[in-house]
């Protein structure tokens, strides 16, 4: 692991890199429009606060705690703050110090002392109110005890936007020996975010449905689910990915069923990772599977650093092969139950459930629901039925393999 240290230090030694990609001008602020709130009467103790922030746009954000004082810190991409006064912030009084501005390139950083330890208790963003253009940011906090107070660990790391360093022991190894293979199922969408929808139907319901039909037939096979959501709730995706590395899962597969205007998607398809995919249709997609996150608003913590993402790329240079070769394996399998598949079945995108270094991932659209004979398919038992039992077969063989491959490896 030495020559990562050097890699991260060499990264450390360089100014900050300009985007390349064009991007859309930042955000600004509307301070008449924005607030800090305090609830119930000052008796010299930590109060219920809420932070609004109406911006001229939606912008990704994440929010995390520091310590040593206590303080919120909120990244934003981005948001011009310099034609805006942190000290004429509404509410301002209420604590120690309010200070904001321009920390790296595409990133912006708000940072507010506390009067003590809380926790977040609301996180989200919305149209902006009262007749405003825009989104409104809002961050609702209440006081906790110091022992319940959750920061993001060491301070330096965190304003450096550095990844938080992770013991050896507990990175997920390679399948060895004869413990049952651990697959994560991941049906996507969830909560309020319901995916693509026709008629009282839903991608979500869908593919939640998909994933119990598939995880009886894993289990049956003598593998372990582990599922990223088990009802209708909303999982953000980062912390699926986070669910599926903490039960050490050994291969991850995202289910989706989407939209696209009629002719210009039909088929099973299968995704990995690739950030220069460029194809109108995919970026699209993108868009859809990664919008419920943007504009909620949720935490995206580490999932933009620069140092972060040279060392996922060179831990994706042993997986990136493996999640490949799982989808060449699940398209032979689907091929030989005869279902019918995108024309490229096999196709890069940049989703962000793909962006897991350490866990071969894929993503399966099983259909679009814009597409009649997809969407009849979708709702056809018997084609569930071979399409998991396709899957499970695909898993099987693909197992196999890696393991011998894995096996080569350790000779």
């Amino acid at each position: 692991m030495r020559w990562l240290w050097a890699l991260l230090l060499v990264w450390l030694a360089l100014p900050a890199l300009a985007d390349d990609g064009a991007r859309p001008a930042p955000a600004t602020v509307d301070l008449a429009q924005s607030s800090l709130m305090a609830e119930g009467r000052d008796r010299g103790k930590p109060r219920p606060m809420e932070l609004r922030l109406t911006i001229s746009r939606p912008v990704p954000y994440r929010v995390y705690f520091l310590d040593g004082p206590p303080r919120l810190v909120v990244d934003f991409r981005e948001i011009d703050f310099s034609g805006a006064d942190a000290d004429a912030m509404p509410g301002r009084e209420l604590v120690p110090a309010l200070r904001w501005g321009r920390f790296r390139a595409g990133w912006s950083r708000l940072v507010m002392e506390l009067p003590g330890p809380y926790a977040l208790r609301l996180a989200v963003q919305g149209p902006a109110e009262s007749g405003a253009k825009g989104a409104l940011v809002r961050l609702r906090m209440e006081p906790v005890k110091p022992e319940d107070f959750a920061t993001r660990g060491n301070a330096l790391s965190a304003l450096w936007d550095l990844p938080q360093p992770a013991a050896v022991a507990s990175l997920p190894p390679r399948r060895a020996g004869t413990r049952p293979l651990r697959v994560a199922l991941d049906p996507g969408h969830g909560g309020h975010d319901p995916g693509a929808q026709v008629g009282a139907i839903s991608e979500a319901a869908l593919m939640l449905g998909f994933a119990r039909e598939l995880t009886e037939i894993l289990t049956a096979a003598g593998f372990e689910v582990i599922a990223t959501r088990k009802d209708d709730s909303f999982i953000p995706l980062e912390q699926r990915m986070t669910i599926a590395r903490a039960e050490r899962a050994d291969l991850f597969i995202s289910l989706h069923a989407d939209a696209l205007p009629a002719g210009e998607a039909a088929g099973l398809s299968i995704y990995v990772w690739n950030p220069q995919a460029d194809d109108r249709a995919t970026r699209e997609l993108a868009m859809r599977h990664d919008r419920a996150d943007l504009l909620a608003g949720l935490d995206l913590s580490g999932t933009d650093d620069q140092v972060a993402d040279v060392l996922m790329d060179l831990a994706r240079t042993e997986t990136h092969p493996r999640s490949e070769a799982f989808a060449k394996f699940a398209v032979s399998e689907l091929n030989r139950a005869g279902i019918a598949m995108h024309r490229r079945p096999v196709r890069g995108a940049a989703f962000s459930v793909l962006k897991s270094p350490d866990i071969p991932s894929v993503l399966v659209e099983l259909g679009f629901l814009t597409d009649p004979g997809d969407r009849a398919n979708l709702f056809d038992p018997e084609w569930r039925a071979q399409t998991a039992q396709a899957l499970a077969q695909a898993i099987g063989l693909w197992a196999q393999d890696d393991a011998a491959r894995a096996a080569l490896l350790r000779k």
